[in-house]
């Protein structure tokens, strides 16, 4: 069995652990590939196993009994998925899947919770799973009080902070699903947004042109879950210049 080196991985979490708890687990780890539309967390089935998103990007999405859903939440290589786990949760309503293609590190749910014995790990991780519910909070907020083009800008820069890349392949009909909108709606204020110069939209592609104005628009519903990470986590970095690049703007 290969044994994952802590230097080696990207995830934050995992290089935020302490040394010890990282060895517990290293040998355990599965590096996946994690192509879209990879089930990570199926509704109402047992969690057998938690990933840790080393690139790409995933999405926690609430479904209604008729089918409907919503997205709740993003993870990626900050995070892992299945983290209900983490307060005695075995399973969970919400299905999460990867809508950017990446890769992960994989580990069985019975030695994941083995690492929660410890409390500086336990602490880890609940912090964690708090950042995820402001996350969800900051949801509620955007979609009650503010605009289709704050909510979209708010989208948008969530998926630049995880992916770390100016060119984001997002197409609008899953820009348009994943803000519970219709896809004729989201083309509108995309087209809005690349009049501001913030983006340039293509078929499959978003290019961030000016974070600074994504930023201006989105205004107050984007900004505080992050900078909560930062604050709690934010010793967990994935490398010096990713850690530089979020102490400017998640934490702005």
């Amino acid at each position: 069995m290969t044994k994952i080196a802590q230097t080696d991985t990207r995830n934050r979490l995992l290089r935020g652990l302490p040394e010890q708890a990282f060895e517990h687990i290293a040998s355990y780890l599965k590096p996946v590939d994690l192509p879209v539309r990879r089930s990570l967390v199926e509704p109402d089935q047992r969690i057998e196993h938690v990933c840790f998103i080393e690139s790409g990007l995933g999405s926690m999405v609430a479904v209604a009994s008729n089918g409907i859903g919503i997205e709740v939440g993003q993870i990626g290589y900050e995070g892992m998925s299945g983290y209900p786990v983490v307060l005695g949760v075995d399973r969970t309503p919400n299905r999460t899947f990867m809508q950017v293609s990446g890769d992960g590190l994989e580990l069985a749910t019975s030695r994941f919770l083995s690492l929660l014995r410890g409390e500086e790990v336990r602490l880890i991780f609940l912090r964690y799973v708090h950042t995820r519910e402001l996350q969800l909070a900051h949801s509620a907020l955007a979609a009650g009080r503010y605009n289709m083009h704050q909510r979209l800008a708010r989208w948008l820069l969530m998926c630049h902070d995880r992916l770390l890349v100016d060119d984001m392949p997002l197409t609008h009909a899953f820009l348009a699903l994943m803000l519970g909108v219709r896809r004729s709606g989201v083309t509108e204020h995309l087209h809005i947004l690349e009049g501001m110069h913030a983006i340039k939209s293509a078929r499959g592609n978003v290019q961030i042109l000016s974070r600074q104005i994504l930023l201006d628009v989105a205004d107050g519903c984007y900004g505080a879950p992050e900078a909560e990470y930062e604050r709690l986590l934010g010793s967990t970095s994935s490398d010096g210049q990713s850690a530089a690049r979020l102490k400017g703007t998640w934490g702005s």
